[in-house]
């Protein structure tokens, strides 16, 4: 008796998908916008720059993207120890997604204040 050949597995996931996986973990885009926008950052004012998140959140966002190769982290054997947290070229990547990001949440604010006030966003942005 001949057995068929089994068929190939197809990919269960999209490439949107992977990546919204690797994104969508909390604090996770505002460490990268953060990262994205002031450049090379000691733990220390990274956790003051990205309000509200506790240390252990913070440690542990950045092991995450640190193992998906989206952060560096640069140890300097000094006394005290110096490390420093920045983007490596594949964070870099998003830059372009994450300043579009970051321009269509500034406008949905602005409209969202002006519906709030009860005017149309782009009569207040005109003033």
């Amino acid at each position: 008796m001949e057995v068929a050949p089994t068929p190939r597995k197809e990919s269960a996931s999209c490439p949107m998908d992977f990546i919204l996986r690797m994104l969508m973990g909390p604090w996770t885009t505002y460490i990268l916008y953060n990262l994205r926008t002031h450049g090379p950052q000691r733990f220390g004012e990274l956790k003051r720059r990205v309000t509200g998140i506790s240390a252990k959140m913070l440690t542990e966002r950045l092991r995450t993207l640190e193992g998906a190769s989206l952060v560096r982290r640069d140890y300097e054997a000094t006394i005290p120890p110096k490390v420093t947290y920045s983007l490596t070229a594949r964070g870099h990547e998003l830059d372009g997604v994450m300043g579009t990001l970051a321009e269509i949440g500034s406008r949905w604010e602005a409209e969202d204040a002006a519906q709030r006030a009860g005017r149309p966003a782009d009569l207040k942005a005109a003033e």
